[in-house]
Protein backbone atom coordinates (compact mmCIF):
# COMPACT_ATOMS: atom_id res chain seq x y z
CA UNK A 1 0.00 0.00 0.00
CA UNK A 2 1.11 3.40 -0.94
CA UNK A 3 0.58 6.65 1.28
CA UNK A 4 -0.35 9.83 -0.47
CA UNK A 5 0.42 12.97 1.61
CA UNK A 6 -0.58 16.42 0.65
CA UNK A 7 0.70 18.97 2.69
CA UNK A 8 -1.81 22.13 2.90
CA UNK A 9 -3.07 21.24 -0.35
CA UNK A 10 -5.71 24.46 -1.17
CA UNK A 11 -7.74 23.68 -4.28
CA UNK A 12 -10.45 21.01 -3.63
CA UNK A 13 -10.90 20.20 -6.90
CA UNK A 14 -7.15 18.45 -7.12
CA UNK A 15 -7.86 16.75 -3.70
CA UNK A 16 -10.74 15.41 -4.59
CA UNK A 17 -9.27 14.12 -7.96
CA UNK A 18 -6.06 12.48 -5.86
CA UNK A 19 -9.36 11.01 -3.57
CA UNK A 20 -10.42 9.51 -6.56
CA UNK A 21 -7.30 8.00 -7.27
CA UNK A 22 -6.48 7.34 -3.83
CA UNK A 23 -9.82 4.81 -3.65
CA UNK A 24 -8.85 3.54 -7.39
CA UNK A 25 -5.32 2.31 -6.21
CA UNK A 26 -6.08 1.26 -2.68
CA UNK A 27 -3.24 4.13 -1.61
CA UNK A 28 -4.47 5.88 1.74
CA UNK A 29 -4.89 9.91 1.75
CA UNK A 30 -3.22 11.75 4.34
CA UNK A 31 -4.03 15.50 4.56
CA UNK A 32 -2.01 18.16 6.57
CA UNK A 33 -3.83 21.06 7.51
CA UNK A 34 -4.41 23.83 7.09
CA UNK A 35 -6.76 22.89 4.06
CA UNK A 36 -7.86 25.16 1.56
CA UNK A 37 -11.44 23.78 1.74
CA UNK A 38 -13.96 21.62 4.13
CA UNK A 39 -13.98 17.97 4.02
CA UNK A 40 -17.45 17.74 6.30
CA UNK A 41 -19.34 14.49 5.18
CA UNK A 42 -22.09 17.64 4.80
CA UNK A 43 -19.64 19.28 1.75
CA UNK A 44 -18.18 15.85 0.33
CA UNK A 45 -21.79 15.02 -0.17
CA UNK A 46 -22.51 18.03 -2.38
CA UNK A 47 -19.88 17.70 -4.24
CA UNK A 48 -20.92 14.23 -5.32
CA UNK A 49 -17.83 12.32 -4.07
CA UNK A 50 -19.32 9.58 -5.05
CA UNK A 51 -16.10 7.56 -4.24
CA UNK A 52 -15.45 9.27 -0.71
CA UNK A 53 -16.34 6.31 0.93
CA UNK A 54 -13.54 4.12 -0.63
CA UNK A 55 -10.97 6.46 0.35
CA UNK A 56 -8.88 5.73 3.64
CA UNK A 57 -8.26 8.94 4.77
CA UNK A 58 -6.50 10.71 7.42
CA UNK A 59 -5.86 14.36 8.53
CA UNK A 60 -3.43 16.09 10.82
CA UNK A 61 -2.89 19.11 12.63
CA UNK A 62 0.22 20.19 10.87
CA UNK A 63 3.72 18.23 9.85
CA UNK A 64 4.81 18.12 13.61
CA UNK A 65 1.62 16.32 14.24
CA UNK A 66 1.66 14.19 11.17
CA UNK A 67 5.78 12.84 12.25
CA UNK A 68 4.51 12.26 16.05
CA UNK A 69 1.73 9.95 15.00
CA UNK A 70 3.90 8.37 11.65
CA UNK A 71 7.73 8.61 13.22
CA UNK A 72 10.40 7.58 10.91
CA UNK A 73 8.72 6.96 7.13
CA UNK A 74 9.99 5.63 4.04
CA UNK A 75 9.23 8.67 2.58
CA UNK A 76 9.95 10.54 -0.80
CA UNK A 77 9.35 14.59 -1.56
CA UNK A 78 8.00 15.71 -4.80
CA UNK A 79 9.77 18.90 -5.93
CA UNK A 80 10.34 21.24 -8.76
CA UNK A 81 13.59 21.97 -6.89
CA UNK A 82 15.36 18.03 -6.75
CA UNK A 83 18.23 17.33 -8.23
CA UNK A 84 16.70 14.18 -9.61
CA UNK A 85 14.02 12.40 -11.30
CA UNK A 86 11.54 10.21 -9.93
CA UNK A 87 12.82 6.94 -11.94
CA UNK A 88 16.05 7.09 -9.38
CA UNK A 89 13.71 6.63 -6.68
CA UNK A 90 12.95 3.07 -5.91
CA UNK A 91 9.67 2.93 -4.05
CA UNK A 92 8.81 0.22 -1.61
CA UNK A 93 5.66 -1.03 -0.05
CA UNK A 94 4.14 1.13 2.34
CA UNK A 95 6.12 4.14 1.39
CA UNK A 96 4.98 7.90 1.70
CA UNK A 97 4.74 10.05 -1.30
CA UNK A 98 5.30 13.95 -0.03
CA UNK A 99 3.28 16.70 -2.39
CA UNK A 100 2.83 20.53 -1.43
CA UNK A 101 0.20 22.77 -1.55
CA UNK A 102 -0.26 24.09 -5.28
CA UNK A 103 0.93 27.93 -4.50
CA UNK A 104 4.36 27.04 -2.83
CA UNK A 105 5.06 23.40 -3.05
CA UNK A 106 6.76 21.90 0.35
CA UNK A 107 8.00 24.02 2.26
CA UNK A 108 11.97 24.66 1.89
CA UNK A 109 12.90 23.36 5.63
CA UNK A 110 11.35 20.13 5.16
CA UNK A 111 12.87 19.87 1.82
CA UNK A 112 16.10 20.40 3.16
CA UNK A 113 15.53 18.18 5.89
CA UNK A 114 15.49 15.18 3.36
CA UNK A 115 17.71 16.24 0.85
CA UNK A 116 18.48 12.73 -0.61
CA UNK A 117 14.84 11.76 -0.87
CA UNK A 118 13.65 14.76 -2.96
CA UNK A 119 12.59 13.61 -6.66
CA UNK A 120 11.34 15.58 -9.53
CA UNK A 121 8.98 14.74 -12.88
CA UNK A 122 10.88 15.43 -15.81
CA UNK A 123 9.62 18.48 -18.14
CA UNK A 124 10.95 21.57 -19.86
CA UNK A 125 12.83 24.15 -17.73
CA UNK A 126 10.25 26.96 -18.31
CA UNK A 127 7.23 25.08 -17.47
CA UNK A 128 6.63 26.30 -13.53
CA UNK A 129 5.03 22.80 -12.60
CA UNK A 130 2.61 19.92 -13.48
CA UNK A 131 -1.05 19.91 -11.95
CA UNK A 132 -0.88 18.84 -8.12
CA UNK A 133 -2.86 15.98 -9.26
CA UNK A 134 -1.85 14.86 -12.39
CA UNK A 135 1.89 15.10 -10.34
CA UNK A 136 0.10 12.37 -7.68
CA UNK A 137 -1.21 10.29 -10.25
CA UNK A 138 2.55 9.90 -11.75
CA UNK A 139 4.25 8.98 -9.13
CA UNK A 140 1.71 7.08 -7.57
CA UNK A 141 1.28 4.66 -10.64
CA UNK A 142 5.35 4.32 -11.15
CA UNK A 143 5.18 2.98 -7.17
CA UNK A 144 2.82 1.07 -8.06
CA UNK A 145 4.80 -0.42 -11.15
CA UNK A 146 7.81 -0.86 -9.52
CA UNK A 147 5.52 -2.51 -6.42
CA UNK A 148 3.94 -5.21 -9.85
CA UNK A 149 0.51 -3.31 -8.89
CA UNK A 150 -0.50 -5.15 -5.40
CA UNK A 151 -4.40 -5.73 -5.50
CA UNK A 152 -5.34 -4.14 -8.68
CA UNK A 153 -6.51 -5.60 -11.76
CA UNK A 154 -3.86 -5.82 -14.76
CA UNK A 155 -6.49 -6.47 -17.04
CA UNK A 156 -10.03 -4.87 -18.67
CA UNK A 157 -12.90 -7.26 -19.57
CA UNK A 158 -11.77 -7.14 -23.11
CA UNK A 159 -8.97 -9.35 -21.95
CA UNK A 160 -9.98 -13.22 -23.54
CA UNK A 161 -9.13 -15.75 -20.61
CA UNK A 162 -6.19 -17.54 -20.50
CA UNK A 163 -4.42 -15.24 -23.13
CA UNK A 164 -3.09 -12.03 -23.32
CA UNK A 165 -2.30 -9.60 -26.39
CA UNK A 166 0.47 -7.33 -26.83
CA UNK A 167 -0.52 -4.59 -29.62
Amino acid sequence: MLNIVLVEPEIPQNTGNIARTCAATRSRLHLIKPLGFDISEKAVRRAGLDYWNMVDLQVYEGLDHFFEVNPAPDLWLATTKAPRDYTQAVFRDNCWLFFGKETAGLPEGFRRQYPGRCIRIPMRPDARSLNLANSVAVLTYEALRQLDFPGLSGEGEMAEKGRSQVL
